[in-house]
C-alpha cells in the first residue's frame, strides 16, 4: 500500500491528507505547530472547511490519517512527500519560498530510500529545480547517492468547497521528468480520475505556471468586471444585463463575472503580485496584472466611498452595520478580506461598526480584537445604524425579513457589496439603495 507525507496542515495539506486517506491511503500530516497537531489528534479542526472534519475524524479512526510533528517518526516509511507548507509574499510581493526549501532540506538529511518529492504549495516557475538542489546538497553531505524525483502538482481548491474539489476534481495538472515519477502521480490519482477527467502532465515549469495563470486569469475577469460595473454607472447601463449578455458567449462564459466589492483570500492578491515579481525579475512588465490589481485595491473600498458620499462625507458618530467578515462565503478566511480595509476606513472616518459573520467572527475577533462591536445576527447588527454594508454574500443573508430590519435601523440605508439584492424590493421596502453598476 502506498504511503505518503504531507508537511504543512493547513487549507491545502489538511485538504489534500484527508482526502488521500479517504481513497485507503496511508497519510501521515506533519506540522512544526506542535498545538495545532495536538488538536488534530483530539478531533479539532484549525480551519472551516465544510464536510473536513467528518472525513477527518473517520480516517483517524479507521488509522489511515496520522499527525506528527517531525518527520523522522515517518520519512523511512513514506513513498511521497507533499510540501504543503505556506509561501507566504515577502515586502516585494514574491513567494517566500524559505519554508518549502527547509523541507526539502529535511528530506535531504533523513531520507534512506527513493522519495518522490511534490510541491503542491504554489511556488514560482523554477521553485522545483531548488528543491532539487536542496535535496541533492543534503545528500552530498552525508555521502550518499539516493535516488529522488521532484514533481510539481498545484491545487485548485476553492475555499469553501476544497474537499469537493479535491475529490471530483475538474482536472489534475502533474509537472515531471521521469517515468517513475509519472508513474506513482498516476497511481496516486487514480481513484480521482473516474469521472473521466484525466490527469494532465506537462513539464515542471509548465505545471508551475498553470497555477498562476489560472488564478491570475480569474482575477483579471474579477477586476474587468469591477471596471465595468463602475462605468456602467456612470453611462446608466446595468451590469447585470451586461454579465448575461456577455457571459451567453460560449468563448467568454458565465463564470467570474460577478462585480462586488474586490476579490481577497490566500491565493489571488498573493498570486498576482508573485506573478508580476517573478516577471520583473526576468525584465518583462505583466501590465494587464498590474491593472488588476490596482483596481482591485481600489474596489475594496467603493462601499466606503458610496457611504461617504451619500452622508456628504460627514461619517464622524455614525453607526454602520457590517454584514459578512470573510473574504468568501463558506470559509473563515479573513485574509486580504475587503471587510478589513473598509472597517479601518470606517474607524478613522470615526463611525461605530457592529458586525455580524456565520462562521468568521472569532478570526475576526483574532485580528480585530476589540475596534468592532460583534453581534449575535444580522439583526442586532441592524439596530440603531445609520446604514447596512453587505459585504460577504452568505446565503443566510440572502432573504432577510425588512420590514423587522427597516424598524430597527436609524435610517433605512443599505449598501449592497456583491449585488444580491433586488433593487425594487428594498426600495418598495423603505430602504435607500446602493448596488454596483446599477
Amino acid at each position: 500500500m502506498m504511503k505518503i507525507t504531507i508537511v504543512g496542515t493547513g487549507y491545502v495539506g489538511l485538504v489534500t491528507g484527508t482526502c488521500f486517506a479517504e481513497m485507503g491511503i496511508n497519510v501521515n500530516c506533519i506540522d512544526i505547530d506542535k498545538r495545532k497537531i495536538d488538536n488534530l489528534k483530539q478531533g479539532i479542526i484549525p480551519i472551516y472547511e465544510p464536510d473536513l472534519d467528518t472525513l477527518v475524524h473517520k480516517n483517524v479512526k479507521a488509522d489511515r490519517l496520522h499527525f506528527y510533528t517531525d518527520m523522522k517518526v515517518c520519512i523511512n516509511d513514506t513513498d511521497v512527500v507533499f510540501s504543503a507548507v505556506g509561501t507566504p509574499p515577502d515586502e516585494n510581493g514574491s513567494a517566500d519560498l524559505q519554508y518549502v526549501l527547509e523541507v526539502a532540506r529535511t528530506v535531504g538529511q533523513l531520507m534512506q530510500d527513493y522519495v518522490l518529492f511534490v510541491t503542491k504549495s504554489t511556488v514560482p516557475v523554477g521553485t522545483a529545480e531548488k528543491v532539487r538542489t536542496v535535496i541533492q546538497e543534503e545528500l552530498n553531505k552525508r555521502g550518499l547517492d539516493i535516488p529522488f524525483d521532484v514533481a510539481s502538482n498545484p491545487e485548485f481548491l476553492k475555499e469553501g468547497a476544497a474537499v469537493d474539489d479535491f475529490m471530483r476534481p475538474d482536472r489534475i495538472v502533474v509537472g515531471v521528468d521521469s517515468d517513475k515519477a509519472r508513474s506513482i502521480m498516476e497511481q496516486l490519482y487514480k481513484p480521482f480520475t473516474l469521472n473521466g477527467h484525466p490527469v494532465i502532465f506537462m513539464d515542471i515549469a509548465s505545471a508551475e505556471m498553470t497555477k498562476y495563470a489560472a488564478n491570475a486569469m480569474l482575477a483579471t475577469r474579477i477586476s474587468f468586471m469591477n471596471d465595468i460595473a463602475n462605468l456602467c454607472e456612470r453611462l446608466g447601463a446595468n451590469v447585470h444585463e451586461v454579465r448575461k449578455g456577455i457571459g451567453s458567449d460560449p468563448r467568454i462564459g458565465a463564470k467570474f463575472l460577478y462585480s462586488g466589492c474586490g476579490y481577497g483570500g490566500s491565493c489571488f492578491p498573493k498570486d498576482v503580485k508573485a506573478l508580476i515579481q517573478t516577471a520583473a525579475e526576468h525584465n518583462y512588465d505583466m501590465r494587464v496584472l498590474q491593472a488588476v490589481e490596482e483596481v482591485n485595491e481600489d474596489q475594496k473600498t467603493i462601499l466606503y466611498r458610496k457611504l461617504y458620499k451619500h452622508f456628504n462625507g460627514d461619517l464622524h458618530g455614525k453607526r454602520i452595520a457590517i454584514w459578512g467578515l470573510s473574504f468568501k462565503p463558506q470559509t473563515d478566511d479573513m485574509r486580504e478580506a475587503p471587510s478589513l480595509l473598509i472597517i479601518e476606513k470606517l474607524l478613522s472616518a470615526g463611525c461605530s461598526i457592529y458586525a455580524y459573520d456565520p462562521i468568521a467572527m472569532h478570526e475576526a475577533q483574532r485580528i480585530l480584537g476589540d475596534k468592532i462591536n460583534f453581534c449575535e445576527n444580522i439583526y442586532a447588527a441592524a439596530e440603531a445604524a445609520d446604514a447596512i454594508l453587505l459585504v460577504t454574500e452568505w446565503k443566510e443573508f440572502r432573504l432577510p425579513d425588512w420590514a423587522s430590519i427597516h424598524g430597527k435601523m436609524k435610517t433605512p440605508i443599505i449598501f449592497d457589496g456583491r449585488n444580491i439584492y433586488d433593487s425594487e424590493e428594498l426600495k418598495n421596502a423603505g430602504f435607500v439603495y446602493y448596488g454596483l453598476g446599477v
